[in-house]
């Protein structure tokens, strides 16, 4: 598709691939491998970037490389649909919060008025549930 993400703004966004641009997959760090598959998927240009478990594995410090180039992305206009066992750094870079359990929205708001608690209650099952199903 075309748009406005090329290899040059992918490396922009990514600082840390520049000097590793010409290296095996398998040689890069995990860190390295996330952001290299974050930046093909922006290769094509989406209109929706779909990413699920962007921490998982990787060592605090590339973790936070990789939020920093989330905040850039999602500055740049990008719309991210993230999936993160990490909820305070997904809250950090979220407009909005969904939390499902057994396939239903739980809870749903702004990441800025919802607590780390109401996020663990719903997840967990633990709220109580308002008018027209939703959590109170």
């Amino acid at each position: 598709r075309p748009g406005d993400w090329s290899v040059d703004r992918v490396l922009d966004s990514f600082p840390n691939l520049k000097p590793r641009r010409r290296a095996k997959t398998g040689h890069l760090s995990g860190g390295e491998q996330q952001a290299t598959a974050i930046g093909r998927a922006l290769m094509s240009n989406p209109q929706l970037l779909l990413l699920d478990e962007v921490s998982l594995g990787l060592s605090p410090l590339v973790v936070d490389r990789v939020y920093a180039s989330l905040h850039g992305l999602i500055s740049s206009g990008t719309t991210i649909i993230l999936v993160e066992q990490d909820l305070n750094r997904a809250l950090s870079v979220s407009d909005n919060v969904i939390c499902m359990l057994e396939g239903r929205i739980a809870l749903a708001g702004d990441s800025k008025s919802v607590s780390r608690d109401e996020v663990t209650k719903a997840y967990f099952g633990l709220h109580r549930k308002g008018a027209g199903g939703m959590p109170a």
